[in-house]
């Protein structure tokens, strides 16, 4: 039986090889370890990422396949393609990444808990001061109403999770993001595992050893300066 390892506490850059990752379920990796910064960026540049529940243990994941967006390939239904040409919403980066990951964090409809616990909060916070973690925040006159949020490194951007309170807002925060993601020579937005939602809104799936290749390639790159930024006047969407 194939057992997965356990992280070594001493070695925050180390993880298994995702190959050797379980098919049932799919991509459970490893055990163990913490969420200090140099491990998860570690991980991330390895397209390896956490998810677990409050009370479990600190479970590591490399889904194969693994779900992608190419920035230019977010599909816009007709009719969110009509309602965002006269729409009154704007947008942001990096403006209020706490307001987005604790949105992303509340309850929704179906869902008993929540994945990202209190440990996530503080881990990603701290990514998000160093520079890693980024979120886009979609505002209607003032009030935060949708938002996605995730980490780049170098030139991949991996998304973690987003939240909506009017209909349509995290869809257009995709749609956003994926437009500075594009601008900034982004070719993929990592959505790591494919439901049906991401598919209809054009996200398709690469197997896990040729998304590895190309991660390899992009983490590597420089990763840009030119983020919009907080302080900068947020602007409309279309």
């Amino acid at each position: 039986m194939t057992r997965i390892q356990p992280l070594d506490a001493f070695a925050p850059s180390a993880f298994p090889d995702p190959a050797t990752a379980l098919a049932d379920p799919n991509g459970l990796l490893a055990f163990g370890g913490d969420l200090s910064p140099l491990r998860l960026v570690a991980a991330y540049s390895h397209g390896i990422f956490p998810w677990y529940s409050e009370g479990d243990p600190l479970l590591w994941w490399s889904p194969d396949p693994r779900c992608v967006f190419a920035p230019d390939g977010v599909h816009l239904s007709h009719s969110l393609a009509k309602f965002l040409r006269h729409c009154p919403w704007t947008w942001s980066m990096d403006r209020d990444f706490d307001g987005v990951m604790h949105a992303c964090a509340g309850p929704r409809a179906g869902q008993p808990g929540t994945w990202i616990t209190h440990d996530m909060l503080t881990a990603y916070t701290n990514l998000h001061l160093l520079g890693y973690a980024h979120s886009l925040e979609i505002w209607d006159a003032g009030a935060l109403i949708g938002g996605i949020y995730g980490i780049a490194v170098g030139r991949m951007f991996s998304a973690e999770s987003m939240f909506s309170l009017r209909t349509n807002a995290s869809k257009l925060a995709l749609h956003a993001l994926a437009r500075v993601l594009r601008e900034r020579g982004f070719p993929w937005i990592d959505a790591q595992v494919p439901n049906p939602h991401l598919m209809r809104m054009g996200a398709l799936t690469l197997p896990r050893r040729q998304f590895l290749e190309e991660l390899a390639h992009l983490v590597a790159q420089p990763a840009p300066r030119d983020w919009p930024r907080a302080m900068s006047p947020v602007m409309a969407i279309a």
